[in-house]
């Protein structure tokens, strides 16, 4: 079996394992994945309620993966996040208590509730893959997903993720509520007595592991990129910095982000090849949250997707 049929075959077990608690939200699992085999990390945003914790538990459980929950709230403070050194009275000695970013799938669960020191003490961690702690520098677990989640309709006693931060998101992704069908299965689970928040329950299996990861995230430098294909996410990017209204336009980072999120789609599809269709489909989760649009835009109603859907469609598409 190739390789890349490798990455597609892991992709489409995760896929059905995960249905197994989540019922829908498939290109949230997807998105996952790219995180995942790409080393970008995704922002989910969702009203409560729609299993994005549930999701991001099953994904680890799936994969074989350590996962922590951190409830951001307004009193954490860093040291909650990455650990601090603690005095052993009986030994005489510091030691170490790791925080909960030490796992491969973090958790930030509605990160925009904690101040801004707090959110910071992230930054490190999902830039670099180590935290440092008492000027000593520490290695997280490898391959390592912050998956953070926000409200988008309460903002009272939030605080709106800096740009910076939001940077460093390879992908946001909107959770939307299941459609008819959808909800009529997840009630039908409940019905049946179905203990949706126990994994083991569910019948969820491990169907690979943090080494099948790694191994998928080497394969992305064999992915062939036609030069056609990257001037194509070179223009989707410039075209964003030129938009009418757009006020502050897409990075060189960002058009990084779609380049890599790009192959990555390409893996989970079975090909070592990229296709201007990746491209397409990896714009809105890469960019959505990295342009900026004019207020008096934003005051007409006009959304960053329809915005972006406006570029993609004035871009001529290489053949």
């Amino acid at each position: 079996m190739a390789d890349t049929e490798r990455v597609q075959k892991l992709a489409a077990d995760v896929r059905a394992e995960v249905a197994k608690a989540v019922v829908g939200q498939a290109e949230t699992v997807d998105a996952l994945l790219v995180g995942l085999i790409t080393g970008g990390h995704v922002l989910l945003e969702g009203v409560p309620g729609t299993a994005k914790t549930l999701l991001a538990r099953a994904l680890a459980h799936t994969l074989d993966m350590s996962f922590k929950r951190i409830q951001f709230s307004p009193d954490l403070m860093p040291a909650d996040v990455v650990g601090t050194n603690v005095f052993d009275l009986e030994r005489q000695q510091f030691f170490l208590r790791t925080g909960p970013v030490f796992a491969n799938i973090v958790l930030a669960d509605e990160i925009n509730r904690t101040p801004p020191k707090t959110q910071s003490a992230l930054l490190e961690a999902m830039q670099e893959g180590q935290v440092t702690i008492d000027g000593v520098g520490h290695e997280l677990p490898k391959p390592f997903l912050v998956v953070a989640t926000q409200n988008p309709v309460e903002y009272e006693g939030t605080y709106p993720l800096p740009e910076a931060q939001l940077d460093r998101f390879g992908q946001k992704v909107l959770v939307s509520y299941p459609s008819a069908e959808e909800e009529a299965q997840i009630l039908s689970r409940h019905v049946g007595g179905m203990e949706m928040t126990s994994l083991d329950e569910l019948g969820l299996r491990t169907v690979a592991s943090a080494a099948d990861i790694l191994a998928a995230r080497a394969e992305l430098d064999r992915v062939v990129v036609d030069e056609g294909v990257v001037g194509y996410v070179s223009a989707i990017v410039r075209a964003t910095r030129e938009h009418p209204a757009v006020f502050l336009g897409a990075s060189p980072r960002a058009a990084v982000s779609v380049l890599v999120a790009a192959k990555g789609r390409a893996l989970l599809a079975g090909r070592a090849f990229m296709t201007p269709d990746d491209v397409k489909t990896a714009c809105l989760p890469c960019l959505r949250h990295r342009i900026l649009l004019r207020p008096e835009i934003e005051i007409e109603g006009t959304g960053v997707d329809a915005v972006l859907a406006d570029v993609l469609a004035q871009v001529p598409v290489p053949r």
